[in-house]
């Protein structure tokens, strides 16, 4: 395959010939800095990073001609392995001779787990295929089981109603196949709600009906680091009113992340490189175990299974094994209730995968989970069709400079529920992405709540230490998170548990409901307000959102009235009818 320019910076460096004609056209830009954290950068992006360098536009016409017609290129793709083999087991093993430990401890919206002990031999990862159908009354579940290594397979179910539950195998491994047996599902514990979903249209819901308000914020390589830091990380979310987080499943390479994992998790082949059909189980027991004490402390886990910001070679992969690491995640995961699946963070910006690559993956997570949990795909400058079935909601960055959650009232017209996981960081890193004051992003969390959508939190500042709890985790050092969870407090106290966008003033915003109601001011900071009041008798308050202070400022009130305000910014008016 000839060079083009969706080759990478990667393919070019393993070429001499190659990387000297992009260093004759565009002398030095191989050396930036930037690049050595993402060498998987493709050619046609170069310009950007050439502005170092010179004219970005010199001569690149003729280098892509001289690229073209090198006889070398990019090494092919790993062709996809073949089907599995129906006889891995010869006729001498004896079928359904596996040993069956159903692990106690079964509830409701919790985990339900069969541990097998069966063959190891040649590729159990890739050679072994295992599930398990669950039966209750007439319900029957799919579910897909994993190789754990050591000669361990699992099957995980997350059961959707208490009782007893049967199962029966079936695998093409004779000593795993048609083991049956039974798993008693007690009531969900104390805290246990069940999994997070859409509720009437833009809002979501646990599964026992409690209102759910994703008060998210972004880690986004949080178990990559020290033991001691994820630690902290945890210790902060517990402290903290934060309800969900943004976390990748493989490591990150950008600025303030250099540092290589302790883990990685894909075995490496005789030659260095990564065997994309052999699983690093001690890899995916760290994660499981960090998203299983994120569900102790009441946060769910937003699992981002793909991103751009890599020099690995794990947003490289081939689609057959994209498609063979996402199956093996969501087997892993699927029964765990705190997890939502996002396919990428930025999605166009990982310019190895077409649109049919992102609808394959879609594709293995609709069929391998059989707890059904949101699913989204996140976008850089371009939106992915959120049109799509698969899609259950919006996880939405920002792509205009100027406008920001301004924008809800379009992102609401797909009929599905809009999260802003990023609409810029509370910061001060060189980037417009990552200097917001705390005071900006309270504005735009309270500016797209009161027009129907959920605005998440990041942290960005610049710390001499390069921990940034944006990427890696840790404490938290701005003032923005405690004024994000009084907005939340006061969506909280709506009857309904949240806001609708109601009909605005000309000047000013309204949200709630029919007898919660919100104006919110944002910059504007007018010294009086007259409203006319709906029907009824209503109270009045004046919420300043940067001091959370709630006063009354009238009760009883009707007809007409005019509300004295403190003339200063981030300030809203609530009105509450009196039954």
């Amino acid at each position: 395959m000839p060079y083009n320019p969706q080759a990478t910076i990667a393919d070019v460096r393993r070429d001499d010939a190659a990387t000297a004609i992009v260093e004759r056209h565009l002398p030095g830009v191989l050396n930036h800095p930037a690049l050595g954290l993402s060498p998987f950068t493709v050619l046609a992006d170069l310009a950007g990073f050439a502005k170092a360098s010179g004219d970005p536009a010199l001569e690149v016409p003729e280098m892509w001609r001289e690229l073209a017609a090198l006889t070398s290129g990019p090494p092919a793709a790993a062709p996809a392995p073949g089907p599995v083999d129906a006889a891995y087991e010869g006729s001498d093993v004896a079928r359904a001779s596996a040993r069956l430990t159903v692990i106690p401890g079964a509830e409701q919206w919790g985990v339900a787990e069969l541990e097998l002990e069966g063959p190891s031999h040649g590729n159990p990862f890739l050679d072994v295929e295992l599930d398990a159908t669950f039966t209750q009354g007439g319900r029957e579940v799919r579910v897909g089981g994993f190789y754990d290594g050591e000669g361990t397979y699992r099957v995980r179910f997350l059961p959707p109603t208490a009782g007893t539950w049967t199962f029966e195998t079936r695998s093409n491994a004779r000593s795993l196949d048609r083991l049956a047996g039974s798993v008693d599902v007690a009531a969900p514990s104390q805290g246990n709600r069940g999994k997070v979903v859409v509720r009437d249209t833009y809002h979501f819901a646990y599964e026992d009906g409690t209102p759910y308000l994703p008060l998210g914020t972004t880690a986004y390589a949080w178990t990559h680091q020290t033991s001691e830091l994820e630690e902290l990380t945890l210790r902060t979310l517990d402290e903290s009113s934060f309800t969900k987080l943004r976390m990748c499943v493989f490591p990150k390479s950008f600025v303030y992340n250099a540092n290589e994992p302790a883990r990685y998790p894909f075995e490496r082949t005789s030659d260095g490189s990564w065997d994309h059909t052999r699983f690093n189980p001690a890899f995916f027991r760290h994660l499981e175990e960090r998203i299983l004490q994120l569900q102790e402390i009441g946060v769910e886990a937003d699992v981002i299974l793909f991103h751009p910001y890599d020099r690995w070679g794990f947003s490289q992969m081939p689609a057959w094994a994209d498609r063979l690491y996402t199956r093996y995640v969501v087997r892993r995961l699927a029964a765990f209730r705190n997890i939502w699946w996002a396919l990428a963070n930025e999605w166009d910006f990982t310019k190895s995968k077409t649109v049919e690559d992102w609808e394959g993956i879609a594709a293995v997570i609709a069929r391998e989970d059989h707890a059904g949990h949101l699913t989204s795909i996140h976008n850089g400058f371009v939106f992915y069709d959120h049109t799509r079935p698969w899609v259950t909601h919006l996880s939405v960055q920002k792509n205009d400079t100027n406008r920001t959650a301004e924008n809800v009232d379009a992102w609401r017209r797909y009929g599905k529920p809009v999260v802003v996981d990023e609409i810029g960081y509370e910061g001060d890193l060189e980037w417009g992405w990552g200097n917001l004051s705390p005071q900006e992003l309270v504005r735009r969390c309270w500016e797209g709540a009161i027009r129907g959508a959920y605005v998440n939190h990041g942290e960005t500042y610049h710390r001499d230490d390069q921990v940034i709890p944006w990427s890696q985790g840790g404490a938290l050092h701005g003032t923005s998170p405690e004024r994000i969870a009084f907005l939340s407090q006061i969506i909280a106290e709506a009857p309904s548990g949240r806001f609708e966008p109601l009909a605005n003033d000309f000047d000013a915003l309204w949200g709630g409901e029919d007898d919660y109601r919100v104006v919110y001011f944002g910059l504007s900071r007018p010294r009086v307000r007259t409203l006319t009041l709906p029907s009824g008798s209503w109270d009045v308050d004046v919420i300043d959102t940067w001091a959370m202070t709630t006063e009354t400022a009238l009760t009883a009130a009707t007809g007409t009235v005019t509300v004295t305000l403190p003339v200063r910014e981030y300030v809203a008016i609530r009105l509450r009818r009196r039954v």
